[in-house]
């Protein structure tokens, strides 16, 4: 985790930490900001799955109606003050298990439009129990034309250790398949305790000939707060199983779209973390604007309590310096493979090569990065090196935000160095 922790040194030029405080404004400023994406988060799900980190309770009808009434609320609260509707460039369902509420979505989405205009996908994540023909009609009707689909592997064996099991994957995925939406994501994860590289290569094949046109692949993280009983292999075991990825995808025509996403070349990508900018609605979800980070309580009481007293929910904020600003936005940006020069300038107010002349030329020499006319692109090198800094970031930061918030509804301070 120590390099973490030295690339945040050396490109913010200092040595102050990441300070998230308790500090709520009431108020976000996001009007003058463009490739704005939208998140709601729905944290109910049917049973809890251990290798899960994300924010989320067992499903109970009556709370489920309370935090829609909620929900809605926040919208309002956050968008009260615009003058004219909003161009969006994305709207995102997570959880949970988002259609746990299908029957409340095209309220939501009638509420968001209320205040944008959506130009791009409404995804949805589904986990496999949902896919039948009954909620796919219903996403098709209420607009949704992107699905990402919680598999995580084929393999029986492997579906045991993280506490699943296979649930006619194959024909589920070509049920969907037939509906025709314009992206279906597969999330696979590798490196899972027991998985062997043919089991991985055998389950992206499985993704990829029942319909995905495009596969997620995460490697297994185990998070101090999950429940596991499996601990996580070794990294010398990630790298070799990422590389193997990364070559058979290679050679099957699928394109390498992100450090951890394949596509079908010519089809519709879609990503829930690369925006620059984003609107998070509902408890867990985060907010990134211009100068700040805030991310709402984890407390779904505590969220609901807030929005009744017409308060914006949010636990935590960050206030960016510039420099941590736009090394928020290299680390991002780095993930899909390609850093963009004029949007960069555009978002942070300074040329790239004016922030970052010397350790973009060092990285250049180093065969890190390949410059052309519009973006610095990652090599294969730095790819893999990018797969190990993600891993070091979430330990480091990631877990410990979410396991505080976890257990305070309003943590006063979380110092991230």
């Amino acid at each position: 985790m120590l390099i973490t922790s030295m690339l945040r040194v050396v490109l913010t030029r200092s040595l102050k930490p990441f300070v998230f405080t308790g500090r709520n404004e009431n108020k976000l400023k996001f009007d003058s900001l463009e490739d704005l994406g939208l998140y709601v988060h729905i944290p109910f799900c049917r049973s809890i799955c251990r290798f899960c980190p994300y924010f989320k309770e067992v499903y109970d009808k009556h709370k489920a109606e309370s935090y829609k009434k909620a929900l809605l609320k926040e919208i309002d609260i956050v968008c009260r003050n615009l003058k004219e509707k909003k161009n969006a460039a994305s709207l995102y369902f997570g959880g949970g298990t988002p259609a746990l509420m299908i029957d409340d979505m095209k309220e939501i989405i009638d509420k968001l439009k209320n205040y944008f205009i959506i130009e791009g996908s409404i995804g949805v994540e589904l986990h496999p129990e949902d896919i039948k023909e009954s909620t796919l009609d219903k996403l098709k009707n209420i607009g949704i034309n992107m699905v990402s689909i919680g598999i995580q592997s084929f393999d029986e064996k492997c579906l045991q250790r993280l506490g699943r099991k296979n649930d006619l994957f194959e024909e589920k995925l070509n049920l969907v398949k037939s509906y025709e939406f314009d992206v279906v994501d597969v999330d696979l994860i590798f490196a899972i305790p027991g998985q062997t590289d043919k089991i991985l290569l055998k389950d992206i094949t499985a993704a990829f000939d029942n319909g995905a046109t495009q596969v997620s692949t995460y490697p297994f993280i185990d998070f101090t707060f999950a429940d596991n009983d499996y601990k996580a292999m070794p990294e010398k075991t990630k790298k070799r199983m990422l590389k193997k990825l990364t070559e058979f995808c290679s050679n099957i025509n699928i394109e390498r779209t992100s450090v951890w996403t394949f596509a079908k070349k010519g089809t519709k990508r879609y990503s829930s973390v690369t925006r620059d900018n984003f609107l998070g609605f509902g408890v867990s979800a985060a907010t990134l604007l211009k100068n700040t980070f805030k991310i709402n309580t984890f407390s779904i009481s505590e969220y609901i309590k807030r929005i009744n007293n017409s308060i914006l929910p949010s636990s935590l904020t960050l206030y960016f310096t510039k420099r941590q600003r736009a090394v928020y936005y290299l680390f991002w940006s780095a993930y899909s493979l390609k850093i963009d020069i004029q949007k960069f300038e555009k978002i942070i107010g300074e040329s790239i090569d004016k922030m970052f002349g010397f350790e973009l030329l060092l990285a250049e020499k180093l065969n890190l990065l390949v410059k052309n006319k519009d973006f610095y692109e990652l090599t294969p090198k730095s790819s893999y090196w990018y797969h190990i800094i993600e891993q070091s970031y979430t330990r480091k930061y990631i877990d410990k935000v979410w396991n505080v918030s976890r257990k305070e509804a309003f943590p006063g301070k979380i110092v991230l160095r």
